[in-house]
């Protein structure tokens, strides 16, 4: 396989984190409407992280917050986010990389990203949308069904096979 010179998985990680971004500055002007609500789960020792120190203690590596009824003072910046959320019945302010996701759900509306990240620093991942369709029922014609090998590495392979009809 030849060297990716152009960094595809840099640029896909980048793009969808742009989509996390684009929807938390929405809900920053407009607030949360209809059934959205947001699950984001991140590294709580990633740089640039800060969070209260026993948050730090109770989730050493990873931690989800939600944002649905009980957040404020959401400000969305470049390259992170803050949020003030409430543990232990007192305030506090979360500051929280983009770079720092591992997920991002919308359970509302079932959609859903994952990423790979490095523990120490910002790393290319790998990302995609969730819960993908359900594959074909059983009976249905051939050329609606998937693959039967798995795809070789930087082989393009259409979804349509995945689509219901």
């Amino acid at each position: 396989m030849s060297k990716d010179y152009i960094g595809y998985e840099a640029l896909m990680d980048s793009a969808l984190r742009g989509v996390v971004r684009e929807a938390l500055r929405r809900v920053e002007r407009q607030a949360l409407v209809g059934s959205h609500h947001f699950y984001l789960t991140f590294k709580t020792n990633f740089p640039g992280v800060e969070i209260p120190q026993f948050l730090h203690e109770q989730y050493p590596d990873e931690m989800t917050i939600v944002l649905q009824h009980q957040f404020w003072d959401l400000k969305v910046e470049e390259n992170q986010f803050k949020v003030t959320l409430t543990f232990r019945k007192l305030p506090a302010e979360l500051v929280i990389p983009f770079a720092a996701l591992t997920a991002f759900v919308d359970p509302g509306v079932q959609f859903g990203l994952q990423f790979k990240v490095a523990d120490a620093e910002p790393s290319p991942a790998t990302a995609g949308n969730a819960p993908l369709p359900s594959p074909p029922a059983p009976g249905a014609a051939a050329a609606e069904k998937p693959a039967e090998k798995p795809a070789a590495p930087g082989e393009v392979v259409s979804l349509d096979a995945f689509r219901k009809k």
